[in-house]
């Protein structure tokens, strides 16, 4: 059994973005309660405003942070498994009928193709990271 795993490079993890998150929530209300305490009641209202974009930003990267394609090979049975945002797809293929191609139209992905399934994968590798992904994965199928 082969396996390459193929992950978003994001330097957050949703567990090191919540800590961060809580600092920056506390931090932020600390200075609007002090100003409140002196009488600039505005720079509250500012704050919540504020924490309300920066939630709502933090809430679109999480969502993606764990994204990832997976490509197993055991026997003559290709797995490719894809999570991005909250759906995860999952396929099935004779690894000795598929084809590895490279679209002309989008050379940042590979396609694998197997009788009427075409399936895009390799977004989240960089090209060097692509060829050697590639000249691996050629040997495997048909």
């Amino acid at each position: 059994m082969k396996t390459w795993l193929m992950k978003r490079n994001c330097s957050l993890t949703p567990r090191r973005l919540i800590q961060f998150y809580a600092v920056l929530v506390g931090f932020s209300l600390a200075v609007a309660i002090g100003f409140l305490i002196v009488g600039v009641w505005m720079v509250l209202i500012f704050t919540f405003i504020e924490l309300t974009a920066v939630t709502l930003g933090f809430l679109i990267y999480s969502r993606h942070a764990l994204d990832f394609e997976e490509i197993k090979i055991d026997g003559a049975v290709l797995t490719i498994t894809r999570f991005i945002g909250s759906k995860t797809e999952q396929f099935q293929m004779n690894a000795r009928w598929t084809t590895l191609s490279k679209p002309p139209k989008n050379p940042k992905v590979f396609v694998l193709t197997c009788a009427n399934q075409a399936i895009e994968l390799g977004q989240f590798l960089r090209p060097e990271q692509q060829r050697k992904l590639l000249s691996e994965l050629r040997p495997w199928l048909g």
